[in-house]
């Protein structure tokens, strides 16, 4: 009561009114219990006396206005007010309280019957602070509130029975005080529990209260009262010797009053509630169960008011109360019944006992005593005590009562517990039954067919056969070991515990008398050999497996222990008999019985029983009851036994083994043992197979000495240690066998793995000695070696020879099967392994076997890198394969933790062989792929160092084998001298070879490299520290490349990581440079042709340099500045190093003057940042000034470049020159480079410029060597950068001749390519000879006129030159002043036409290769890939290009007249198959810009996009052009309307996707590059909506990374979500607010995941603004509400604020022209309002923007309307409706429409009927169809519309023919 309707049920713990009444004891007698407050009744004073009323008046005002709230009806008030008086109670002491006593007690009473028990504890808790405060106050209220105060301690609900304990406990704190209260208010508290068991539900209370709720408090009411009752009486009638209390005597006359009180009240009561037969009949749980205690507190305490009427009225209902069905009654139920039947046994004669009684217990049973098995169950043998014997037939009770009790197990499943105390209870009420037939039989006979009939009907048939059900079912078989408490979880665990059920009965039985135990004995018995006498082999084997289960029990079963009788009287003659029939048949389940009974029983004790039938020579006199002798034991033993359970082999041999070794006795072990192993070895019979039989015999042996360690005392127990079972014939055979080259078969392998032992980690058992041992795996090592000598693989084979000489001298030239032996040794190792570790003192045989396995296991990983298609070498290989299969089994067991096993020195030695063998794979294996080769070896060497767990030492050690010199490798390097290695003179095919192997083992030292870490490569523990280990890395450098890695992007970044992190490792880099410098001095005078043309690339791009040496040194100097690990005074020290090599003597040293232009250039830069400096006031010019004016002086003696020859040392110092000045894009790096440079020097280059201009033949192409044109070419930029402001117009002149001639030459190259590439496609006519079509455009599109190189340079010329020019005019410095804008303007042009012409070439080539196939276009795209550096120069240049230099080329291109014109030359260069991202992105830039942007999406033959507004229609006849006459360029049409499903499956960046994407950025782009209102804008975007596919959507959101940030709140500023997501979101607003995805399409390349989720961002922010009807329509349309509301949160969050603003902005920008309508905003409320009035007419149309707009359609409303009927109102509120959610565009296009139809419906032009609109709110024409019959005019659309879905072509008005 008290919980909101439709709650659970009370709670349940409530205290009983035993256990309340033993708390009142006091301390002498029980422990204490203390009672909690009390209930009250219904009656009330209707109204306070005048006295109280005055007291009421002196309560503090706040007291008394919670007082007067607990009068409220409503339980939240009543709460709140009773805890704020609670903390006021709280506060007031003593007589601050007395004024609040009377009406608290009054409101007390009322409060604990309130129908909330939250409230009903809550006024106990304030009952709790007034008795604390108050104390003795109280008492003159006490006997007013002790009724309700006793009765509330026994609430329903535990919490307020609880709280009502605590007060009553504060009130009085001991139980003496307790006790006397009780007693002093004894007649009080009967009174109102007298009144309370008078109440009805109907005059409970009287307010209007629910039913249901007068029915809780009903038996809320009477079951607290009727518990209270009796717990009273416990406590008052109790005799006084048995209350025991101090006060006892002072206080007798007063006790005595309360007892006689009590009496009275207990037979008034009792009376009057006609023995309270009603209550007992209640449907309320909680008054039945209250009604029992009552009634046995009345027969323990009272029960002389128990007249003989009175029990036989109360007979029938207590003792056939097994209908009680509640399982909350059944403790007081059984209390009652026993006390009842003990208290009044005549009872029993009132009643029919079968119909009353036993047949409602049956169902009780029947039904697991309806869930109180803990509490019924033992209760039962306490009913059988008090039953009359008279009123029962013995036989047939005790049948039917085991019966009903047992079939209760299928109500017990679900509880172990449960089932438990069903099956003691079985037990306890069985043996009873057996020690009482004494009161149910007369005579002795009598008793004892009693007794027999009991086992026999019960015990046999009942019990047994149970456990016979139950075991030949589906449950798992009893386990041997044991455990002490079984679960019951299952039908197993019950199994075992009816067997114990079973065996405590039988023990009993034995007990009482032996002979009624021969009756269960014989019965079994004959019952089994019956069965076996069937012969139902399932019938047989289900028993057999039963018995085997009892047998296990009854070995458990400490009840038993010292008993003979399972042995002598059960299982002994059961055996006796069984066992020829169980040998004859050989069934599995009888051995396995006859195994289990030796373990229980012993060998001795079992032998004499089963052989106590046969007749054998002397073996007939064992005296029953006694042991067997050894001797006679071992004869049966041999002559019985061994051949019986050894001979033959079928499914029974294992069984029969495990018996053979159940019989081994400890005593007669050892020669047992021998027995079995001399009869084995010694069959020689046709199908006997004794490897395999030892093999079986072995292995069980190895689980017997498992099992025999296992128990105590350890080391006394024979065959406990594995040296016990140690034999000659074992040893001997092993080692044959594996000396043996025939006897390799499986069971040979198998029976060597069981002797050896070491199958898994934990089996250490072997049968063999150590000697032995070692002389099987010598045998073991000998096959692997004769298997690895003959391996294909060169490196495999060349280590075999060094593992021979290693191990043992092995003669492997015997002419045995390789791949047999050697599959039987990987057998024995396999099934062997963890028994290495045994020879882990014999160093060099452990660790020989073990490399081996290691070297097996890699060539099988090795030949999978073989790249062979010969079926001879598949053959050969799939027979190794199958050896190394198994070898790999074994590496796979090779786990750390075995190493950790290993001895240190085998350790040792296996790391050396094993690295050893790491590098001739390496270096020998030629025909292996050797990227992946050297990432196999780097991670079979990472396994080496981490489980051999080598000290730093050795792992040092191990490191210096992989580095060792030898004759291939190293080739750049000598790691001794550190000096450069000479190849000169070496043949070329063999330094060939050598460069080849080196790639690949530098290969795999990266690899190493980057598992290990280059600090342990680099840092070496020797005296010279970093010194030695500088070698390493230049010979990684000089190599460049490698497979799968090179210099660049692996080994530099980690040397440069490491030595960030490594103070001390400046020596290392020093001593780099020297190795390095050297090197390239030594190497030059090799490569001087590959020098000559070293400086073709203006960016000195170290990948075209060809020396090793220089190259390395170049890039390890490019790196060292770049990262700042070297700063000015290292440059400084390198720039003295090499000039000081630059002379020799007085001759300058050729070598350094060809090398030094490559490194001054990498060292200039901050060499020119030191300034000058001079100590006594003048300065002083550094060596750097003094050497380059030296320098520029030797140039200016030589005549100019284009009188030059080939042979001359010009070019070197005009490259050491050009060096010395480097150029850069960036304006503030320039400034600063040109910021250290002095007059003087800028007037000696300026010299040196015009110094070329003065030959008259300076203009001539042909008298200029290609040398001459690229120094030409870099001297021109230089002197621009250094000199320009210097220059006069024949310097500019002399500057654009020379580059307009350059880059018009490789023009001319590309357009005779272009034209080539034209009409060999043009004339092929089939695709038949495709790959001579293919080879002959390939010889069209190869290219090697040296043009483009001269070109390359120039357009880098020209590149920097427009970068100078740029700055000049954005920065409005005083560079080149000397280049006025009109000179130069004209020129750039023209450059930039030419440019532009190159790019259009290039891609009409591959355009029209495309026509023909996509492998052609491919060949044509490759030749771009290989001048890379040439087409990003010309990317970078269109980029920079005018819109009128691109319309006057793309005008030159469609003047060209080829098959393919600009645009598709454009779209072939974006979508090409070997994409270059500049040229892509140039391409991208020139499409989406002017002027060619409007050719770029309309196919040609379309009618054009003009920019007519579409006011201008309405005079118009002609209306819209059709939709079917415009057409996208096949370019986007294939990305726009043929987009299929499988995009969707392709990877993120799949090149489909990207060409996607970039066509709908062109399309959106150039559609919101439209103005608005237009016809082309307005029919390309009808267009869009109705062909193009929403599958675009479903592709973008793809790549929006919104599923892995559900939890994220998206509105969260930018900075507070993931990164990828902000960066996504940033680029759809950029889209939105700039109309245009170009930035971030400027970013795209390279094309990474996140790129194009940034793009898919920016496409879907401009289609939201350009498309936004096109894009709410496929929202509408999703099914998937996860993803649509990720979409619209994501929306909502970051592109629609954007939009709203745009629209509104624009909704205010706009100028409507006419003073009849009027637009005003509210940016706040996202509200645009719209005033029209005509006339006298008038309406306010306010459009509200959604927060996720526009996935969400736009509100309309009309908030005012004037003159204007409801009809045309609905009308017009629609038509807006309509425009503003159907418009693809601005909002304030919308709104400018509907304001034209309106005026167009002023005007008088009639709406079209079929929408009702003027304009249609989609194409936005007029109604211009008539029907020829009625007149009226449609849309086109609409008309069209009509005649699809009503498929008839009728006027919608008038149903005529149309």
């Amino acid at each position: 009561m008290g919980k909101p309707k439709g709650d659970a049920a009370r709670s349940k713990a409530r205290p009983s009114s035993s256990s309340l009444a033993a708390s009142l004891l006091p301390s002498g007698s029980a422990a204490a219990v203390g009672f909690g407050g009390y209930v009250g009744s219904s009656r009330f004073e209707t109204s306070l006396s005048n006295e109280d009323s005055a007291s009421l008046l002196d309560l503090d005002s706040e007291v008394a206005q919670h007082l007067q709230r607990l009068s409220r009806k409503d339980p939240t008030t009543k709460i709140k007010a009773l805890a704020s008086l609670s903390e006021l109670v709280k506060q007031k002491k003593g007589k601050e309280l007395l004024p609040i006593i009377p009406q608290w007690t009054f409101e007390y009473k009322k409060l604990i019957l309130d129908y909330n028990r939250d409230v009903r504890r809550a006024t106990h808790d304030v009952m709790t602070n007034v008795v604390t405060g108050a104390g003795r106050d109280l008492a003159p209220h006490l006997k007013s509130i002790m009724g309700p105060w006793w009765f509330s301690q026994f609430d329903l609900a535990s919490e307020v029975s609880q709280a009502a304990k605590s007060s009553f406990q504060a009130a009085f704190p001991t139980q003496e005080k307790r006790l006397h209260a009780l007693i002093l208010c004894s007649a009080e508290i009967f009174a109102y529990l007298e009144e309370n068991l008078k109440l009805t539900p109907q005059n409970l209370s009287d307010k209007a209260l629910a039913s249901d709720e007068l029915e809780e408090m009903y038996q809320q009411m009477i079951s607290s009262s009727l518990v209270g009752l009796a717990t009273l009486l416990d406590i008052l009638l109790r005799e006084p010797d048995k209350v025991g209390s101090a006060n006892i005597n002072s206080e007798s006359k007063l006790a005595s009053k309360a007892r006689a009180v009590a009496s009275s009240s207990a037979e008034k009561l009792f009376s009057s509630h006609k023995c309270f037969l009603n209550f007992l009949k209640s449907e309320s749980p909680s008054i039945r169960s209250a009604t029992y205690s009552l009634l046995s507190s009345f027969i323990k305490n009272v029960p002389e008011v128990f007249g003989e009427g009175d029990v036989r009225c109360l007979a029938p209902a207590l003792l056939g109360i097994f209908r009680e069905n509640n399982p909350t009654c059944h403790s007081s139920m059984w209390e009652a019944v026993l006390l009842f039947s003990r208290k009044f046994p005549q009872s029993w004669v009132y009643l029919n006992v079968h119909k009353s009684v036993l047949s409602h217990l049956w169902q009780f049973l029947r039904n697991g005593c309806y869930g109180s098995s803990r509490v019924s169950y033992p209760a039962l043998i306490l009913f059988l005590e008090v039953m009359p014997t008279q009123s029962v037939e013995a036989d047939k009770f005790f049948v039917n009562f085991f019966k009903n009790l047992l079939a209760g197990r299928s109500m017990c499943e679900s509880s172990s517990t449960d089932q438990l105390s069903l099956l003691r209870a079985t037990t306890e009420c069985f043996l009873w039954g057996l020690h009482n037939a004494s009161r149910y039989c007369d005579g002795p006979n009598s008793i004892h067919d009693l007794q027999v009939d009991l086992i026999d009907k019960v015990l046999v048939k009942i019990l047994w056969a149970d456990f016979f059900e139950l075991s030949k079912g589906s449950i798992p078989p009893i386990q041997r070991k044991s455990t002490e408490n079984l679960g019951m979880g299952n039908s197993a665990s019950y199994l075992q515990e009816l067997g114990r059920c079973i065996l405590e009965i039988l023990s009993g039985i034995n007990l009482l008398e032996q002979n009624l135990l021969s009756f269960f004995c014989i019965s079994v018995q004959e019952s089994f050999l019956n069965m076996l006498q069937q012969g139902n082999l399932e019938i047989v084997t289900g028993s057999m497996r039963k018995m085997i289960d009892f047998l296990l029990l009854l070995e458990r079963c400490s009840v038993l222990e010292g008993e003979s009788w399972p042995l002598d009287q059960f299982m002994g003659p059961l055996l006796s008999k069984a066992f020829p029939w169980i040998r004859s048949s050989e069934l599995i389940e009888g051995v396995k019985l006859l195994s289990v009974s030796v373990s229980v029983f012993g060998p001795r004790k079992i032998v004499p029983v089963l052989i106590d039938d046969i007749e054998t020579s002397t073996l007939l006199s064992v005296e029953k009851g006694k042991n067997m002798s050894p001797e006679k034991l071992i004869k049966v033993f041999q002559e019985i036994f061994i051949p019986w359970c050894m001979d033959g082999y079928d499914s029974s041999t294992a069984a029969r083994q495990d018996l053979l070794f159940s019989l081994l006795d400890d005593e007669c072990f050892t020669q047992q043992w021998s027995d079995v192993i001399s009869y084995v070895f010694n069959q020689q019979h046709q199908g006997f197979n004794n490897l395999a039989a030892m093999k079986m015999l072995l292995e069980k042996a190895r689980d017997e000495i498992t099992k025999r360690s296992s128990g105590q005392e350890l080391h006394q127990r024979i065959g406990s240690r594995p040296d016990h079972w140690h034999h000659t014939l074992i040893e001997s055979t092993a080692i044959s066998l594996v000396h043996s080259s025939s006897a390799t078969t499986t069971s040979a392998a198998q029976f060597l793995c069981s002797v050896l032992g070491g199958s898994t980690q934990d089996s250490s058992i072997s049968f063999v000695s150590r000697s032995s041992l070692v002389l099987i795996y010598r045998g073991i090592l000998e096959k692997l070696l004769s298997f690895i000598k003959q391996s294909p693989l060169c490196s495999v084979n060349d280590t075999c020879s060094s593992l021979i000489v290693e191990a043992i001298d092995f003669d492997l030239s015997s002419s045995v099967d390789v791949i047999v032996v050697a599959k039987f040794a990987a057998e024995v190792i396999d099934g062997s392994f963890f028994s290495l570790k045994s020879l882990n003192q014999d160093t060099t045989l452990l660790s020989t076997i073990l490399s081996s396995i290691f070297i097996i296991d890699l060539e099988s990983r090795m030949t999978s890198l073989v790249d062979s298609t010969l079926s001879e070498s598949k053959e050969k290989r799939k027979d190794r394969n199958l050896v190394c299969d198994y070898i790999h089994a074994v590496c796979s067991k090779m786990d750390n933790q075995f190493w950790k096993s290993i001895n240190y020195d085998v350790r040792n030695s296996s790391a050396s062989i094993l690295v050893q063998f790491l590098r001739s794979v390496v270096l020998l294996e030629d025909d292996l792929q050797p990227f992946e080769l050297a990432l196999l070896c780097a991670s079979r060497m990472t396994e080496v160092l981490e489980y051999l767990s080598l000290d730093q030492s050795d792992e040092e050690n191990i490191r210096g084998l992989l580095l060792l010199e030898r004759d291939v490798w190293p080739i750049w390097v000598s790691p001794s001298s550190s000096a450069s290695i000479n190849t000169h003179g070496m043949p070329v095919h063999l330094c060939e070879l050598r460069k080849s192997k080196s790639q690949r083992y530098v290969s795999f030292i990266n690899s190493l490299i980057m598992k290990l870490g280059i600090h342990r490569f680099l840092v070496g523990h020797k005296d010279n520290g970093f010194a030695s280990q500088a070698w390493l890395s230049v010979e990684i450098l000089c190599t460049w490349e490698w497979p799968g890695g090179n210099v660049q992007t692996s080994f530099l970044p980690t040397l440069v990581s490491f030595c960030k992190g490594e103070p001390s490792s400046g020596g290392l880099l020093n001593s780099i440079f020297d190795i390095l410098l050297n090197g390239a001095l030594v190497h030059v005078k090799d490569e001087e042709e590959g020098l000559g043309n070293m400086w073709v690339d203006f960016n000195n791009n170290i990948v075209d340099v060809v020396e090793p040496f220089l190259r390395a040194l170049l890039s390890f100097l490019h790196i060292l500045f770049k990262e700042d690990l070297w700063g000015e005074e290292e440059a400084m020290s390198a720039f003295k190093m090499i000039t000081d090599k630059l002379f020799i003597g007085e001759e300058t040293s050729k070598n350094c003057l060809r090398i030094i232009p490559c490194i001054m250039s990498m060292i200039i830069s901050p060499l020119r940042t030191k300034t000058k400096s001079g100590g006594s006031g003048k300065d002083t010019l550094l060596p750097l000034e003094v050497l380059l004016r030296s320098w520029l002086e030797r140039s200016l003696s030589f005549p100019p470049l284009v009188l030059w020859q080939s042979g001359e040392d010009i070019q070197d110092w005009f490259q050491l020159v050009i060096s010395c000045y480097p150029v850069s894009e960036k304006a503030e790096e320039a400034k600063e480079i040109q910021r250290h440079v002095s007059n003087e020097e800028r007037t000696l280059l300026l010299d040196l410029f015009r110094k070329q201009n003065q030959d008259p033949g300076a203009s001539s192409v042909v008298t200029q060597l290609p040398a001459v044109q690229i120094l030409l070419a870099r001297l021109i930029v230089i002197a621009v950068s250094y000199c320009g402001n210097n220059f006069n117009e024949d310097d500019w002149d002399f500057v654009f001749s020379n580059l307009k001639r350059q880059i018009q030459s490789a023009v001319v190259v590309m357009e005779e390519t272009a034209e080539n590439v034209n009409d060999f496609i043009s004339g092929v006519s089939s695709m038949e000879k495709e790959n001579d079509t293919l080879e002959g455009l390939g010889h069209i599109v190869f290219i090697s006129d040296p043009s483009i190189n001269n070109a390359q340079n120039a357009l880098y010329a020209f590149s920097l030159l427009n970068a100078l020019v740029k700055h000049k005019s954005v920065e409005g410095e005083d560079n080149l002043k000397s280049l006025a804008d009109e000179i130069w303007d004209p020129v750039k042009d023209r450059i930039l036409e030419g440019v532009l012409r190159l790019f259009f070439c290039t891609g009409l080539a591959e355009a029209i290769a495309a026509s023909y196939s996509p492998e052609a276009a491919s060949i044509v795209a490759s030749f771009r890939v290989d001048h890379l550096q040439f087409w990003e120069l010309v990317a970078q240049l269109v980029v920079d290009s005018s819109p009128r230099a691109r319309d006057r080329a793309v005008r030159a291109v469609e003047f060209w007249g080829l098959s393919k014109g600009a645009i598709s030359s454009l779209y072939a260069i974006m979508y090409s198959s070997n994409p270059i991202p500049s040229l892509q992105l140039a391409a991208y830039t020139v499409l989406s810009t002017e002027p060619v942007s409007r050719l770029a999406i309309v196919a040609d033959g379309n009618a054009p996009l003009n920019d007519e507004s579409l006011n201008d229609q309405d005079s118009s006849n002609a209306g819209l052009p059709s939709e079917e006459k415009l057409l996208l360029r096949d370019e986007v049409s294939c990305m726009v309307e043929k987009l299929n499903h499988d995009l969707l499956d392709t990877d993120l960046t799949a090149p489909e996707r990207v060409q996607t994407f970039l066509a709908w950025s062109l399309l959106l782009s150039h559609v919101n590059s439209l103005p608005s209102l237009t016809q082309g804008r307005e029919r390309l975007v009808q267009y869009i909506e109705k062909t193009a596919n929403r599958l675009i959507l479903d592709s973008l959101f793809q790549h929006i990374p919104l599923e892995l940030y559900m939890g994220q709140n998206l509105k969260k500023k930018d900075g507070d979500i993931p990164s990828e997501l902000s960066v996504v979101a940033s680029a759809a607003t950029r889209a939105i607010v700039t109309g245009s995805s170009l930035s971030t399409v400027e970013s795209l390349w390279p094309i990474e995941t996140g790129k194009m989720a940034s793009l898919a961002g920016a496409i879907y922010g401009l289609m939201l603004r350009v498309l936004p009807a096109y894009v709410r329509e496929w929202f509408s349309e999703m099914r998937d509400r996860s993803a649509s509301s990720l979409i619209e949160a994501f929306t909502r969050s970051w592109c629609s604020p954007s939009l709203i603003e745009n629209e509104l902005s624009q909704i205010k920008k706009a100028d409507f022209n006419d003073e009849s309508f009027s637009v005003s905003i509210s940016k706040a409320a996202n509200e645009v309002v719209a005033t029209y009035t005509k006339d006298e007419t008038g309406m306010d149309l306010v459009i509200r923007l959604p927060v996720s707009y526009p996935l969400r359609p736009v509100d309309v409303n009309c908030t005012k309307s004037i003159g204007i009927s409801d009809a045309k109102q609905r009308k017009w509120l629609m038509s807006m409706q309509m425009f503003v959610r159907n418009q693809n565009g601005a909002l304030a296009e919308a709104i400018r429409i509907w304001k034209r139809n309106s005026d167009k419906e002023f005007e008088g032009v009639e709406d079209c009927p079929i929408c009702y609109s003027v304009i249609h709110t989609g194409n936005h024409s007029l109604p211009r169809r008539a029907c020829v019959t009625c007149k009226y005019k449609f849309h086109k659309a609409c008309l069209d519309k009509w005649f699809y879905t009503s498929h008839k072509k009728l006027c919608p008005l008038c149903q005529s023919p149309c």
